[in-house]
């Protein structure tokens, strides 16, 4: 993944790294637990790849949560 992905990769995680890293490692582990994946990709490619390619085309997004005052 190029730089203008990381870029599109953040966007999708609400310019979090740590939530993008949380988001794409829980969907890594449906992946390779036998959940369907949901973008046409190589089978070859490792689960974490396959999240972050989901990820990036806006099949998989992080939730927004209310901050507790």
């Amino acid at each position: 993944m190029d730089g203008q992905d990381r870029e599109k990769l953040l966007d999708k995680s609400m310019s979090s790294i740590y939530k993008l890293v949380i988001l794409a490692s829980k969907r890594a582990l449906e992946i390779a637990e036998g959940q369907p994946r949901l973008v046409p990709t190589d089978a070859s490619l490792k689960p974490s790849t396959m999240a972050l390619h989901e990820i990036a085309e806006g099949k998989v997004e992080a939730k927004k949560t209310k901050a507790h005052e």
